[in-house]
């Protein structure tokens, strides 16, 4: 027992004595890089300990440790050292370079890459980019700095949403929206704003672009596959800003600017205008046998008080301008961190007025993003932001007349907007005084908008690591609408009051494993496979009523009479598992890319929700190889290319399935419709799309930028196919038709001068596009169907929605008569409108070409930086020259026309523009005189700043103080002088009161100078 106790006693004493040996002591030494200066700030870690941990010195170093284990010496570009701990206490430290690590990180999706190892098109937009547009949605800052995005602004309201294509359009009647993908997360970003006629909000608007640290826009399908059936439009990443451990630093940024509309618009007739053109209309229609004679009965009639009153001009437009439009943006930000942790926090807040009476939009933010070493393997990171919104909208989109926007083109020149007495004139009639109803009316769009992404991962050795990640995205949206009791069209009723409430939240589950594995330094192999889970629900209660008691009364449970309540709820539910490998040989030199995603969607059936993505890459870093290792020229030479199927479920709910409908009441009673004829055969929309292209960088990165072709084909549209009226149902959508979009993508950038004291460079994107339809359902004669509305059709061979409509020949200098091309090409003329042939017009509504165009040029402290953009290749069609801009009654009777209607037939040998004047009112007449060409220029962004020189700065012991002043959307350029509305229109909506590719009386976008300050310590 003796000796076995022994036994036992004799490891415990070998392991006292061993702990005894070993205990700590301090081992000291100097940090350098291959040049052998000191490394100041690496990071010193006693490998197996949170604690033994040393960052901030001098390049000198001195850590507590033990003999026999080791420190890990790691810093910023250069290749982490693991050493073991011997008898002595000095340990020197001398770290290599790593190339691999100084190259740029980009965010590509679910993981981050080395620029050198994007097999894919992928382009990236930084912060300072980003800052130079001020709006209060940021998607719009995208434009000209993306080759093949085309973004449309659907109204310059402050907070109106806008439309993005990339790549052009995919889809016929399913969406073409990119997907929205916030730290990680997709996110819904439609228009939240109210249905109908009402300025737009957009989701982005709920978002601080102070707190945007970068946009990464994916464009191929290596890149958008791993979001399968949402990546086929496109993807775009947003990226928060996080903290960074050291010293906690603050950032303070500041703008206060005011603006006015970017283009001047139609000019509206004056009273003398109408006068005179109402004046021949008489003449021309025999109603008087002189233009004097008509004037002179109209002198004596209609605008007899005019007359009298010494012919004042009302000038509507200048009436409801905001000539003083104001727009501030502030915020302040701070971020830091310690051992173990990091956090960025930051409050915002946006105020934006419109250029006319009314619309607003104000916005206050605030942002709190954190991570935390749970344990030495367990990571916590938390990225949170909450924002209010307030945008006070208008009537802007229809035929509301009572607009601010649309006054100077329905109310007359002869009314004037005040009294004598300097009181609002209320007269009569259907055109109300939007001066009096923009301080008595209420129209309010508010919303809260909360996302919370937060993740947890661990580190489990050996290259693997576990992650999940828990997402939400809430927005809380309130509408609310009002119209007076006492003037207007409140009138009727008393006034009347309109509210609504809807909350949309989206969930997102994550879990996943990475996998890192190196075989050789050669050969680097990265895993990831990841399974996702996604819940949309969207709630609804609303209701209306009119009848007020009093004045001073807004709200529903005020009104008299309740007129209706409504409540909804939807949902849907996305499903998907995930793998990705990277495959990385030979330093980088090849590299390749797949990835595989199962997704299922509720928005088909059992049968068919289940679909199947997948993408393929690969690039070759040709300036990595032997034969250019010493090339003076070359220094990135990168080809690459790929392939994969992405898909498109953006359709309603439940159409697979055949419906009852209870919205209906018959007698009082609750009432059943048959609603929905359902097809249970419903399923993906495919897209197969091809990439290749060129990186490059020349003498030094002097020269660089990309080539790139792309071909895409949507396949198995879901396509709203027309039915017999026998059936009952006007339409049914089924999975029929194919259309292809290809096109070039070119980016270039040079730096021209770069010395110590001046830096110029100058670079920009060009991208074209062609859209054409390859297949479409047929009736039951087995002929291909066309889709066809009064001004366009989808026909194969054509674009999506290509212009088609009769073509205008102009106007008979011996008649004074409009007429059209009967075979709607040339030849024989007819002034019968109904007897033209309707033609396809060589043009559709979408830009086949975009380009974007930057300058950057700095002297010491000085600055400018600039940007514009340009559109081209497609056309407008002007929608409201009926009632505005053609020679009948509306624009000199009804309505107010534009001056343009001056340029008109008077006698016989007149070349005008316009025909002779009528007091007739015809019908619309939709053909090629109102279709313009749509290409313009515009001057997005304009800086001049000054940076605070450096010993200054250290002298008031702050980093960076900055001054600047900033221009938006200063100069506009439009080919085609008819074109007299903001060429910038809406170029693929899907429904609503907004038409693709026409011009309405929306707001113009802002032209915008700023002054502001950027101050970090």
């Amino acid at each position: 027992m003796k000796q076995k106790l022994t036994w036992m006693l004799t490891p415990l004493l070998v392991f006292f004595m061993t702990f005894s040996y070993a205990q700590e002591k301090t081992v000291t030494g100097v940090v350098t890089d291959q040049s052998g200066l000191p490394l100041p700030g690496v990071s010193v870690v006693v490998v197996g300990t949170t604690n033994g941990t040393q960052t901030d010195f001098d390049g000198n170093y001195a850590i507590n440790a033990t003999q026999g284990g080791q420190l890990r010496f790691s810093y910023l570009g250069q290749k982490t050292v693991t050493l073991n701990v011997g008898a002595s206490n000095t340990l020197d430290v001398q770290l290599e370079e790593d190339a691999q690590a100084l190259e740029e990180v980009v965010v590509t999706g679910y993981t981050s890459q080395r620029r050198s190892d994007i097999t894919g098109s992928i382009v990236e937009v930084n912060a300072d980019k980003l800052s130079e547009i001020i709006t209060p949605s940021v998607e719009q800052a995208l434009q000209g700095n993306v080759s093949g995005l085309a973004v449309s602004a659907t109204s310059g309201t402050p907070g109106s949403t806008a439309n993005i294509r990339i790549r052009g359009i995919s889809s016929i009647t399913a969406g073409n929206e990119p997907l929205y993908v916030i730290d990680g997360a997709p996110v819904s970003n439609d228009n939240v704003g109210s249905s109908g006629a009402f300025s737009s909000l957009s989701a982005l608007a709920g978002l601080d672009n102070n707190n945007i640290k970068s946009i990464t826009v994916l464009k191929d399908a290596s890149a958008t596959a791993q979001y399968g059936a949402r990546g086929a439009n496109g993807v775009i990443l947003i990226t928060t800003k996080k903290g960074r451990a050291g010293e906690t630093v603050f950032d303070v940024n500041s703008s206060y600017g005011f603006q006015r509309d970017a283009i001047t618009g139609p000019v509206p007739l004056t009273a003398a205008n109408r006068l005179e053109l109402t004046a021949e209309a008489y003449f021309n229609d025999g109603i008087t046998a002189t233009k004097e004679e008509a004037i002179s009965q109209l002198l004596a009639g209609s605008f007899a008080d005019w007359d009298a009153a010494g012919r004042p001009e009302a000038r509507w437009d200048l009436a409801v301008r905001n000539s003083a439009a104001s727009v501030q943006q502030h915020s302040i930000s701070a971020s830091g961190g310690g051992e173990g942790h990091t956090f960025y926090g930051s409050v915002g807040y946006m105020n934006q007025e419109g250029t006319v009476v009314g619309p607003s939009f104000e916005r206050i933010s605030g942002a709190l993003n954190f991570s935390k070493d749970l344990t030495e393997n367990i990571t916590f990171s938390s990225n949170n932001s909450a924002t209010h919104s307030l945008q006070n909208a208008f009537l802007e989109t229809s035929a509301y007349f009572e607009s601010p926007r649309s006054a100077k083109f329905f109310l007359s020149p002869l009314v004037l907007p005040y009294n004598a007495d300097g009181s609002y004139n209320e007269f009569g009639g259907s055109l109300p005084n939007p001066l009096y109803n923009n301080e008595n009316n209420i129209y309010e769009n508010r919303l809260t908008r909360i996302i919370s992404n937060n993740n947890l991962n661990w580190n489990l050795g050996g290259g693997l690591s576990f992650g999940s990640s828990f997402n939400v995205d809430y927005q809380g949206y309130n509408y609310r609408n009002y119209s007076n009791r006492n003037y207007g069209y409140g009138v009727p009723t008393s006034g009347d009051a309109e509210q609504y409430d809807r909350t949309n939240v989206f969930y997102v589950f994550q879990n996943y494993f990475d996998y890192n594995y190196d075989i050789n330094d050669n050969h680097r192999f990265d895993f990831k496979v990841l399974q996702e889970y996604q819940s949309n629900r969207r709630y609804f209660l609303g209701g209306s009523g009119q009848n007020f008691a009093d004045d001073g009364l807004f709200y529903l449970d005020n009104v008299g009479t309740p007129n209706s309540v409504s409540s909804s709820f939807s949902d849907f539910y996305v499903g998907a598992y995930m793998g990705l490998m990277k495959y990385s040989a030979f330093d980088g030199k090849y590299v390749l890319d797949l990835s595989y995603r199962r997704e299922g969607n509720s928005r088909f059936g059992k049968d068919n929700r289940w679909g199947n993505f997948w993408s393929v890459g690969g690039a070759w870093n040709i300036h990595r190889e032997d034969f250019l290792a010493d090339s003076n020229v070359i220094d990135n030479l990168k080809l690459r290319g790929s392939y994969g199927v992405t898909g498109n479920a953006n359709i309603d709910l439940n159409l697979y399935q055949s419906l009852f409908g209870y919205s209906e009441d018959y007698g009082g009673e609750g009432a059943q419709y048959v609603d929905t004829f359902g097809n249970d055969q419903l399923s993906w929309e495919l897209s197969k799309t091809i990439d290749v292209g060129v990186d490059f960088g020349l003498f030094k990165n002097t020269v660089s930028g990309s080539v790139a072709y792309f071909h895409r084909t949507s396949e198995d549209l879901l396509l709203n196919v027309p039915l017999s009226q026998t059936t009952g149902f006007a339409s049914q959508y089924a999975n029929i038709g194919e259309l292809t979009n290809k096109g070039v993508e070119v980016d270039l950038n040079f730096n021209v001068v770069n010395t110590e004291d001046v830096n110029f460079s100058i670079g920009g994107n060009f991208s074209t596009v062609k859209n054409e339809v390859t297949k479409l359902p047929v009736d039951p004669n087995g002929v291909e169907r066309t889709i066809t509305t009064t001004r366009t059709r989808i026909e194969t061979g054509h674009p999506v929605r290509e212009w088609y409509m009769p073509t205008w020949a102009g106007v008979n200098p011996e008649t004074g008569i409009e007429e059209w091309y009967v075979n709607g090409v040339d030849g024989e003329t007819t002034a019968n409108f109904n007897e033209a042939e309707a033609v396809f017009q060589g043009s559709n509504a979408v830009p086949t070409f975009t380009a974007g165009l930057n300058l950057n040029f700095k002297y010491k402290n000085f600055f400018i930086n600039a940007n514009g953009y340009y559109s081209g290749g497609n056309k407008i069609y002007e929608g409201w020259h009926l009632y505005l801009n053609q020679s009948n009654a509306y624009p000199i009777l009804a309505f107010n026309g534009y001056t343009s209607l001056l340029d008109r037939w008077q006698e016989p040998g007149d070349i005008a523009r316009n025909g002779k004047f009528t007091t007739g009112a015809p019908g619309w007449q939709r053909h090629s005189k109102y279709l313009y060409d749509g290409d313009f220029m515009r001057l997005r962004a304009l800086t001049v700043g000054f940076d605070l020189p450096q010993k200054a700065v250290d002298r008031i012991g702050i980093n960076k103080l900055r001054f600047f002043v900033r221009g938006n959307n200063l100069l506009t350029w439009v080919k085609d002088d008819n074109l007299l509305h903001d060429p910038e229109v809406d170029v693929d909506s899907q429904g609503g009161d907004v038409t693709p590719g026409e011009t309405g009386l929306e707001t113009p976008p802002a032209r915008t100078i700023s002054v502001g300050v950027n101050l970090n310590f």
